[in-house]
């Protein structure tokens, strides 16, 4: 199984370096001075261990690649470019298995109205994407969960495979039947980013944060929507025993992110 990483930044070039690394054979899809740079660098991946340089394969566009029937496109880009990538992909590809390894709930739903087998995963990855040909994971000793299950329910065998193959890269993944509700028990905690990033760290823990969480969770309980608890999204965690470490090299807290970049946050 050739693993194609549409969209190689902070999550994808983690995910592609650690399936590189473990000898995957593996494809990245790219852009501007960070695909250049992996072209002709390599993809230097940083932990808090070190850092590690690879000559993973890139390109910049699905139209470049020679696809097979045992391809699977793993979409790590931004929610907001997603139907664009989905697109290039049904003109590109035909009919593939696209994982939807992204942090927004809707990406699944846009993905089935092209391909017919589409898997779900539930990201806890944290790591960072600032300088072209460079990605820093900081949690160690597990790099980050990845857990996975066909949307909207169910697994198959392409799961366990999955899953097999990112455990044995150093992160954490197993197969979920319904992986949804850990990825709506991930989206309540992910409102705390933009607290933080608007209020700081402070802020984030604290009164406003909760307000923000109870109203997210009222929204989807209105809507009928199942989603982990927190008590149970803290659980995997630490079954996993990822921990955040001290800051590789060319890691950023959100408010640096915030003051540093320009564009799509």
């Amino acid at each position: 199984m050739r693993n194609i990483i549409y969209g190689a930044g902070a999550v994808g070039g983690s995910i592609g370096g650690c399936l590189f690394e473990a000898g995957h054979d593996v494809l990245l899809i790219a852009r501007g001075p960070h695909l250049e740079a992996i072209q002709r660098d390599g993809l230097t991946v940083r932990t808090p261990g070190g850092a590690t340089t690879m000559r993973v394969p890139a390109v910049a566009h699905p139209s470049e690649i020679e696809w097979g029937s045992e391809d699977l496109v793993m979409l790590t880009v931004k929610s907001q470019h997603t139907a664009a990538a989905l697109d290039d992909l049904a003109m590109a590809a035909g009919d593939i298995r696209v994982v939807c390894a992204q942090t927004g709930v809707a990406n699944e739903r846009m993905a089935l109205r092209r391909f017919p087998r589409v898997y779900a995963m539930m990201v806890m990855l944290p790591a960072t994407h600032l300088t072209p040909g460079e990605v820093v994971m900081n949690a160690s000793p597990v790099g980050g969960l990845l857990d996975i299950g066909c949307y909207p329910t169910g697994a198959d065998s392409a799961c366990e495979q999955i899953a097999r193959d990112l455990s044995g890269a150093g992160l954490d993944a197993r197969v979920e039947r319904k992986v949804m509700r850990l990825k709506y028990g991930k989206l309540l905690e992910n409102l705390a980013n933009p607290v933080q990033a608007l209020c700081g760290l402070e802020a984030a823990a604290g009164e406003l944060v909760r307000a923000v969480r109870a109203e997210g969770t009222a929204v989807l309980r209105a809507a009928g929507i199942d989603f982990a608890t927190g008590s149970e999204m803290e659980q995997r965690r630490a079954q996993a025993a990822m921990a955040r470490q001290k800051r590789p090299p060319g890691s950023y807290t959100v408010e640096e992110l915030m003051a540093r970049v320009s564009g799509a946050v």
